[in-house]
């Protein structure tokens, strides 16, 4: 049903403009992020059973290709081949990505590096407060109006599913730092 009112407010749009249609839009969008993470939190909550061997800073490079970045930029110091669920790991970092360009301003730096058991993803984008960094994982959580609030909910099951710890701490620049410890290192 999404799908037929999306392509009928497009035919309509295209006979003609009004704002009406231009907000039914916006609204049809907005529908299609919540249910697709939705979708994603639901299937987040199983543990993950077979792993492949994957080169973290590679993966790194190729998720921040898949995310509208803008003008923010990448640093990958990550350069460990690591056991994980591609498909899955794949959406931990598109949606650390897009938190922190979504959080910050058009220069946002991003950052991927090493720990000694596993890996962190900080950005320069102003921190999270010591009292709020347990709710960040909580499903629905968001500063924003138009936020979903599932975002960091499925980093944090990704990270459960995969048998990780995940933390979040302030990152060397005053920004955020998510950490990502019991990594399985090839």
């Amino acid at each position: 049903p999404l799908n037929v009112a999306e392509a009928r407010v497009q035919l309509a749009r295209d006979e003609r403009d009004s704002e009406h249609l231009d907000a039914a839009a916006r609204a049809i969008d907005r529908m299609v992020v919540l249910i697709e993470d939705i979708l994603q939190l639901a299937q987040e909550g199983e543990r993950i059973d077979e792993l492949e061997t994957i080169d973290l800073g590679t993966l790194c490079t190729d998720c921040w290709e898949a995310v509208d970045t803008a003008e923010a930029t990448l640093t990958v110091g990550a350069e460990r081949s690591i056991r994980t669920d591609r498909s899955r790991l794949r959406q931990l970092l598109e949606n650390l990505y897009r938190n922190a360009v979504e959080h910050g301003t058009e220069s946002v730096h991003v950052t991927v590096g090493p720990l000694e058991d596993g890996f962190y993803v900080a950005d320069a984008v102003p921190g999270i407060p010591p009292a709020e960094r347990d709710a960040i994982f909580e499903s629905g959580y968001s500063t924003r109006d138009d936020g979903t609030g599932f975002g960091l909910a499925i980093v944090a099951e990704i990270a459960e599913a995969h048998g990780w710890e995940v933390g979040v701490t302030e990152s060397d620049s005053g920004g955020t730092r998510f950490e990502f410890t019991d990594v399985e290192f090839v």
